[in-house]
């Protein structure tokens, strides 16, 4: 008769396993909402990233925008210096939670075909990001 080894996980650890917090990046440079597109791409190239959380005045996460949408804005015919990051977001709610199975998070992120995805607590305050890092498929 061979004895088998348990190991104790703590409920805690089991919950978290799997999860978008395990996977998502620093929330990086949260910028207010009418931020204009000059400015942001500005901000971006200091930081060295890719995207921005958007904030209210409140400081709660209202929309992300990428890098690639900034720059199409700012080349597109209808571009004016007067455009701010509230009108182009990329992701406008709704967001995901830290909570929220990756699985479940990179599904809902294939069929909104989004490449990076806010990640709040229950209040709105943006916790990171989640990037899809596989191609967008479909």
């Amino acid at each position: 008769m061979t004895l088998a080894q348990t190991q104790f996980r703590p409920e805690s650890a089991h919950r978290v396993h799997g999860t978008v917090a395990d996977t998502m990046e620093a929330a990086g440079p949260q910028v207010w909402e009418d931020m204009t597109v000059e400015v942001a791409l500005s901000v971006m190239a200091a930081a060295r990233t890719g995207h921005l959380v958007i904030c209210d005045d409140d400081g709660l996460c209202t929309g992300l925008v990428t890098q690639a949408r900034l720059r199409a804005v700012r080349d597109g015919s209808g571009y004016t210096d007067r455009i701010c990051l509230r009108d182009i977001a990329d992701v406008i709610a709704p967001f995901t939670s830290p909570l929220t199975t990756r699985a479940e998070a990179e599904r809902a992120m294939r069929r909104r075909r989004l490449g990076a995805l806010p990640v709040v607590d229950d209040q709105g305050n943006a916790l990171g990001v989640l990037v899809l890092v596989l191609a967008l498929s479909r």
